[in-house]
């Protein structure tokens, strides 16, 4: 069962990590700029258009799921995501057939994002409510051990792909190897997910505005709550995605050594998702999110004057995974507390129209703001700001989720 939804949650993450982490070789095959940073920008502003489709393939594909169960939805999600990296996988460059070259890409991202929105909510519900008693903190924090063993899969495909074939043919050819592993990976994905069982759905054949009303049962304080735990975990995570560019264009360290840095990233935050999600269970969800999102707002600043004074493979290495580590912690946690959030006729809905909006939002343009306030200050410690502002947000919205608990019991009985 954890198989079936983290194989279409992990392919989806891959294929983004892997534009994440390839951005400088995309900029460099599908955007005619001679200036580095304005080549790098328009990469990582296609990385961002791929949010701009999220929250609608939450909303459609929630809907489908909330109605006609999460199998079908995770179905859907699947079948649109090895669309997307077949476009990319295949894709001709610019000096190809110019200008159509970058609009194939962003045509290529957008159904990626619909895919992306469409797969968290199904994927994350399924996990939660199929969990045996007392563990549903540790099965929904695969959601996000997903993600960091996709960073973890792609770093190993990079690191070992760059070793055997050399720099050179990493930026001809070799970054499209994720996306085409990615399209393979797709029909074992569906096979799996076909044969899921599911309990049925509370009020699933209810009308619409009954469901919209349910939806917001609870009150608009602890959605917006549940949004600023959100953006603090989309923006944190897209900074650890972020890493390996950074360490390109930043440090200048050598490729490798950049991928390198991915793969310690990989399985320090699977075992921090883990655990993570496992204490959850013991302790409750909100030791689990605050204090992890305190450290790193408290520390992001430190850690990124560190790597900037001593650039080297371990410290990089190190300082990674730190940030790794706590970001993941807290936002397993987010995730096993926000699901809990919405009753089961809306969970999917609910749940994966936020993370949506949050990480269209936030997560679609960290990047772009990360890549900009290097530029612009030239401070490679710049954004840290930026996440130490959205994590200290995020441990006033926890301590306010505490004490506004909403009733997850409510039907349209």
């Amino acid at each position: 069962m954890i198989a079936a939804a983290v194989i279409g949650n992990l392919l989806e993450v891959f294929d983004f990590i892997a534009y994440g982490t390839f951005a400088v070789m995309i900029g460099h095959a599908f955007f005619p700029a001679h200036d580095p940073f304005i080549n790098l920008l328009l990469s990582v502003s296609t990385f961002g258009i791929g949010f701009v489709t999220r929250p609608l393939g939450a909303i459609v594909v929630g809907q489908l799921a909330d109605r006609c169960g999460r199998r079908a939805g995770m179905l859907v999600s699947l079948a649109l995501m090895g669309l997307g990296s077949l476009i990319i996988a295949v894709l001709p460059t610019y000096r190809s057939i110019g200008l159509a070259a970058p609009c194939l890409l962003v045509l290529a991202r957008l159904i990626q994002g619909l895919a992306w929105g469409a797969e968290a909510g199904p994927a994350t519900t399924y996990l939660l409510e199929n969990a045996p008693p007392g563990r549903s903190g540790l099965f929904s924090s695969w959601q996000a051990a997903s993600q960091m063993l996709a960073v973890l899969a792609a770093g190993l495909l990079g690191y070992g792909a760059n070793g055997l074939l050399g720099s050179a043919a990493m930026e001809a050819w070799g970054w499209r190897l994720p996306f085409a592993l990615g399209v393979l990976v797709v029909p074992l994905g569906l096979v799996l997910r076909r044969g899921l069982e599911e309990a049925p759905i509370p009020d699933a054949a209810a009308p619409a505005p009954a469901r919209l009303r349910l939806l917001f049962s609870g009150g608009a304080l602890p959605l917006l709550c549940a949004l600023m735990l959100l953006t603090a975990g989309t923006v944190s995570q897209y900074f650890v995605n972020y890493t390996t560019t950074y360490a390109l264009t930043v440090l200048h360290l050598p490729t490798g050594l950049a991928l390198l840095g991915t793969v310690v990233v990989g399985v320090a935050g699977t075992l921090a998702a883990l655990g993570a999600g496992h204490l959850s269970d013991r302790i409750g969800r909100l030791p689990v999110i605050v204090f992890p999102r305190l450290a790193l707002g408290l520390l992001i600043l430190p850690l990124l004057w560190l790597l900037d004074a001593y650039p080297g493979a371990w410290t990089f290495s190190a300082v990674a995974a730190t940030i790794a580590v706590l970001q993941v912690g807290g936002f397993a946690g987010s995730v096993v507390l926000l699901v809990e959030l919405f009753p089961p006729a809306v969970r999917t809905t609910g749940f994966g129209a936020l993370y949506a909006i949050a990480v269209s939002l936030f997560g679609g343009t960290a990047q772009i703001v990360f890549t900009a306030l290097i530029h612009w200050t030239g401070d490679p410690a710049s954004p840290a700001w930026y996440l130490a502002a959205v994590n200290l947000l995020a441990v006033v919205a926890g301590m306010t989720l505490r004490s506004n608990k909403v009733d997850t019991s409510a039907t349209l009985a």
